[in-house]
């Protein structure tokens, strides 16, 4: 059977960094790419706060530069997911989706987190051209114009606040009375003039002009789940704040894991409560959410894994 160094899961800043701090460490280094190549940025347009890009940079074209730089010190990329890891003893006996088994001395898991959309049929069409579950990421696209945040949590209120900054109104669609988030997000969303709340409300569809591949989207038509009133607002941005699913069910019940599946590492590192596991990026940060700092946990995250070949041989 295949025996190979460092097993890294996920294909995102976390997954091709690990891999170009341990390729440059000499450390036989495989990714499994997971079911998209390049994670959730090649899924955006335009990357305007990751370091080094002036201009900014297409989501796919960071992505690829990043890939290239990992191939460049020896790391072999393949198709598909690992879906069974046997923990219990190293080396880690894995298998993937198209029936590869492998053992690994160390796994990295840069899985990734997910963001929860409505699942309208419209959506779809318009990601990229208007909606989106990153307010810090895409907020700045939106300077001036109007937009409307969908959830009732915490972070539906901080995207909220983050946008009412930039743009000129931000309505808010709470399916529910009241809202989620804790009373200073509360008092801060209310007290803001340019935000608006609308209550009982549900979204029943997006409208846009659809151009080939290029989407924009145009407004929204909201129902009043309680009077069953629709209206419709006119929007140049749909920023879902409905909460993340990590994807990391492959290590429930081997690795250490909050109420909503973020892996748990140990402070100031990214090991986890298995020696020889390793977990950066989305996986394990439920707070940030961030390119750069996926990238910084990947670059822990190889630093870590050559200590421990050095002191596990």
């Amino acid at each position: 059977m295949e025996h190979i160094q460092c097993l890294i899961l996920g294909s995102g800043p976390a997954g091709y960094t690990t891999a170009i701090y341990t390729g440059r460490a000499d450390i036989k280094t495989v990714i499994y790419e997971g079911p998209l190549t390049g994670g959730q940025l090649t899924q955006t347009t335009e990357i305007e706060n990751f370091p080094g890009y002036p201009e900014g940079v297409q989501g796919t074209q960071m992505m690829d530069d990043l890939r290239r730089q990992a191939e460049r010190f020896g790391t072999e990329f393949r198709m598909g997911s690992i879906i069974e890891v046997d923990a219990s003893q190293r080396p880690f006996h894995c298998k993937s989706d198209f029936g590869d088994e492998l053992l690994a001395d160390t796994i990295v898991v840069a899985t990734g987190a997910s963001a929860r959309y409505l699942g309208l049929d419209t959506e779809e069409q318009f990601k990229g051209g208007g909606v989106s579950a990153c307010a810090t990421c895409d907020g700045y696209f939106y300077r001036g114009k109007d937009v409307a945040v969908v959830g009732g949590g915490d972070t539906a209120c901080e995207d909220a606040s983050y946008l009412a900054h930039l743009c000129n109104k931000v309505y808010m669609i709470v399916r529910r009375d009241v809202l989620r988030a804790s009373k200073a997000m509360q008092h801060r969303v209310m007290n803001t003039p340019n935000i608006e709340i609308l209550w009982n409300t549900n979204t029943k569809e997006l409208f846009g002009e659809v151009k080939g591949f290029m989407s924009t989207l145009q407004g929204a038509v909201v129902v009043n789940n309680k009077t069953g009133e629709e209206r419709t607002l006119k929007i140049d941005g749909f920023f879902e704040a409905i909460g993340h699913v990590p994807n990391t069910d492959v290590f429930k019940g081997i690795l250490d894991m909050d109420e909503t599946g973020y892996i748990i590492t140990k402070p100031k590192s990214t090991a986890t409560n298995v020696d020889g596991i390793f977990a950066a990026g989305d996986c394990q940060d439920r707070t940030y959410r961030q390119a750069i700092v996926a990238a910084g946990t990947g670059a822990m995250a190889g630093i870590e894994v050559e200590r421990f070949l050095m002191e596990n041989h």
